[in-house]
């Protein structure tokens, strides 16, 4: 930061920093959403191809879902080292890179022709894509104080449901007009167009973004230094706060952290990848209308997510904003297990489920960030979300193999309820002390 700055002023009157952050807002979120909408899509758009692919390449339910889980392995390996790349060289340069990377990675699914070729790309996909979501996380922690992240986040992360609000109609359109189109099926042409916003998105990025508030041009120097000052960790946390990489993987609140966050990625994870099944299950037909009938319970879920983000920074309560939504989801998947083919009652149970394991990501991030700060933030935010990023194996590949058990999805619906309730009592371990404000 230069002198300029450091000699600025750094109190803003009330009006004029809401002026400042509502600036800060348009500016970034818009665009990281369109960005994280075309990743959401591009991970999750397999369970729509799932309804022509399994057919036509002989995949089973099990080969399904242990594609759909692999994506997670790469992200696992590399998430870590991909935050500590992009707090290195910034945000603006790795971001673009990875969404170029996944982009192109993901239109290469048209050539898929056997489970391994499925299973290296999943993995590869995966690979390209770690690092995104944990480095948005990581580059929104510099640029707004804790009283404003949990609202700020859950904002970003309206992304998640307006990826299924229009990504399952969009999937559905292009799969049922574009189906034997130039000799290719349905589902390929979705994997080919689905990709390319992510490519145009990656380009846009380096005109786009800054790194770092000290390095937007379109702030001025009495902004730069209201913001840095905002950041400073107030002295009486000294204690309680984790700087350093190293003393964050030994502190035991980072494995709790950890295993709360696998319990929601759980059950997010049981819902994306398996929702046009689900609602296939309940009696309805053709792509298109099962992709517009997955549009409704997103819409559920961004009122829910923006209604808890709002209500935890206004009190600066953060476990019980986590804990209601888990156990929401919880419901909403006992709901789905006993609808059988009743389409009103299981589009209930999908909404509330959506609710319930959409909402508490956003949250959950108050939490860590409340004790995490320089290096140990970007490692423990890709950390934790690496770890918990297993669930997105494991869930997929879990219920995949119980449908072709068992040929039904009610027992997978009864193991994440369970998951998401277990994940909630961990959240009561948590001193409120800790991560309330």
């Amino acid at each position: 930061m230069n002198n300029a700055v450091l000699s600025s002023p750094v109190a803003l009157p009330v009006d004029e920093e809401k002026r400042l952050y509502r600036k800060i807002t348009w500016r970034l979120i818009p665009f990281l959403m369109f960005c994280y909408v075309a990743a959401y899509i591009d991970r999750v758009n397999v369970g729509f191809a799932k309804l022509q692919m399994l057919d036509e390449l002989n995949f089973s339910e099990t080969v399904y879902g242990l594609g759909a889980g692999i994506f997670f392995i790469g992200y696992f390996l590399l998430e870590v080292p991909s935050n500590l790349i992009l707090r290195k060289v910034g945000a603006r340069v790795w971001i673009a890179r990875i969404m170029l990377t996944w982009g192109v990675i993901s239109a290469s699914f048209v050539w898929v022709t056997t489970p391994t070729q499925y299973y290296v790309l999943r993995f590869l996909l995966g690979a390209a894509e770690a690092g995104f979501y944990p480095g948005v996380i990581y580059y929104l922690m510099s640029w707004y104080p804790s009283n404003r992240r949990s609202q700020i986040i859950a904002l970003f992360m309206v992304a998640i449901p307006v990826a299924g609000m229009l990504g399952g109609p969009i999937s559905g359109w292009i799969m049922s007009a574009f189906h034997h189109t130039h000799g290719y099926s349905g589902w390929q042409w979705m994997f080919f167009l689905e990709a390319l916003p992510s490519i145009v998105l990656g380009i846009a990025t380096l005109f786009v973004l800054d790194s770092s508030p000290d390095k937007a041009k379109w702030l001025t120097d009495s902004e730069k230094a209201h913001i840095a000052k905002q950041l400073e960790v107030p002295p009486n946390l000294h204690a309680q706060v984790l700087s350093s990489v190293g003393h964050m993987f030994r502190d035991p609140r980072m494995l709790l952290l950890s295993l709360i966050y696998f319990c929601v990625i759980m059950g997010q994870y049981g819902l994306t990848f398996w929702m046009p099944t689900l609602i296939k299950a309940s009696g309805v037909t053709g792509v298109l209308n099962i992709g517009l009938l997955s549009a409704v319970p997103y819409i559920v879920a961004i009122v829910a997510m923006l209604s808890f983000g709002r209500s935890s920074d206004r009190t600066g309560e953060r476990r019980w904003h986590v804990i209601i939504p888990m156990l929401m989801g919880a419901a909403g998947y006992l709901v789905v297990a006993m609808a059988g083919h009743n389409v009103p009652l299981a589009l209930l149970g999908l909404s509330l489920a959506a609710a319930g394991v959409i909402t508490p990501g956003p949250l959950f991030w108050a939490m860590p960030s409340a004790f995490l700060v320089g290096s140990a933030a970007a490692a423990g935010v890709a950390a934790i979300n690496a770890f918990a990023g297993l669930a997105g194996f494991v869930s997929p590949y879990f219920i995949g193999w119980l449908r072709d058990l068992t040929q039904s999805s009610t027992i997978a619906m009864y193991v994440s309820a369970v998951v998401l309730v277990a994940g909630a009592l961990l959240v009561l371990t948590i001193p409120a002390k800790l991560v309330n404000r």
